[in-house]
């Protein structure tokens, strides 16, 4: 017999909901129950399918949908969740997975205790050319990794204000950005330590610019580079192994047009995402590492120190 589609609520009708919105639409074992925002404007221009709500507490309760897609303002990650947990819900978060790792082991815990899958969006890994990477890597002994992660962080708001915000975001481009580069060092390397961090910070207190860097197992290295001040956008994964090949993968390849990969990756989290809601299989301690990442940001910030002072100073 046919299994139905499953029913998904998708909280958060900002930036990055039209990503799952259209994977929901392609995939046919998804599809689109009820959205919900708190503004009332953003609710009018959602051209979609699904009933529409003002709080997700009514869509968890009148929808009553399969699985949620949580994609609202950092700082409101926690509450959102939480209350899907509680509810027997199955997660998909953006990252990072909460604001601090204090809320994200909260948000773990409780998804063990209720037995509900709660999947952090890290997208990236989902990335053709980086799958591909990873693929010829595996086995093989890496030495070090590099992961950059560059952008005009104005150019790619799409009228979302919260992330310039430290309060809201968590902080900067590392609280932001910096979960999906330091998951792409995990993915290939494994468990790692940061071993020190510098950060340009702006006139308001953001970080605009910041290197990270790693210590992984058997004394391999890594470097994350965040940049939410520079022109244009490179975003890349470069692998050099025991036996001196180096291994890369531009994450932006072959995809015409502004963010265009994202199209495929978040259509490849929805499939995944649907094997968990299934039972099919059965995702790792916080799915993918959504707290051992904000674990890594966390110490980034630890550690930090303050860089030269850089054109980044005194933007907005």
């Amino acid at each position: 017999m046919t299994r139905r589609p499953l029913r998904l609520g998708v909280i958060g009708l900002g930036a990055i909901s039209p990503y799952y919105l259209a994977a929901a639409e392609r995939l046919p074992g998804w599809e689109v129950g009820a959205v919900c925002d708190t503004r009332a404007e953003a609710l009018e221009q959602y051209p979609g399918r699904g009933t529409r709500f003002r709080d997700h507490r009514t869509l968890l309760s009148e929808a009553r949908p399969d699985a949620l897609v949580v994609a609202v303002p950092n700082h409101a990650h926690l509450a959102v969740c939480r209350d899907a947990l509680v509810a027997g819900v199955p997660v998909c978060v953006e990252k990072p997975l909460a604001l601090t790792a204090a809320e994200g082991r909260l948000l773990v815990d409780l998804a063990r205790r209720r037995d509900v899958a709660l999947m952090t969006a890290f997208h990236r890994r989902y990335n053709t050319a980086v799958r591909e990477l990873a693929l010829r890597a595996a086995g093989r002994k890496a030495v070090a990794v590099r992961v950059r992660y560059l952008e005009r962080i104005e150019e790619h708001l799409g009228g979302e204000d919260w992330y310039l915000d430290p309060a809201r975001c968590g902080g900067g481009c590392v609280a932001d950005n910096g979960p999906n580069a330091l998951d792409l060092v995990r993915l290939l390397l494994g468990e790692v330590t940061v071993t020190g961090c510098d950060i340009r910070r702006d006139g308001c207190g953001t970080d605009r610019q910041a290197v990270i860097r790693l210590h992984g197992p058997a004394a391999s290295t890594a470097s994350v580079e965040l940049d939410w001040s520079y022109p244009g956008e490179l975003k890349d994964v470069e692998v050099e192994l025991a036996d001196g090949e180096i291994l890369r993968a531009d994450m932006l390849a072959g995809h015409q047009g502004f963010k265009a990969s994202l199209w495929h990756e978040y259509e490849e989290i929805l499939t995944e995402f649907a094997s968990f809601v299934d039972r099919k299989a059965r995702p790792g301690e916080g799915a993918h590492g959504g707290l051992p990442a904000l674990e890594l940001v966390e110490e980034a910030y630890r550690r930090s120190r303050p860089a030269a002072a850089s054109a980044a100073e005194g933007e907005a």
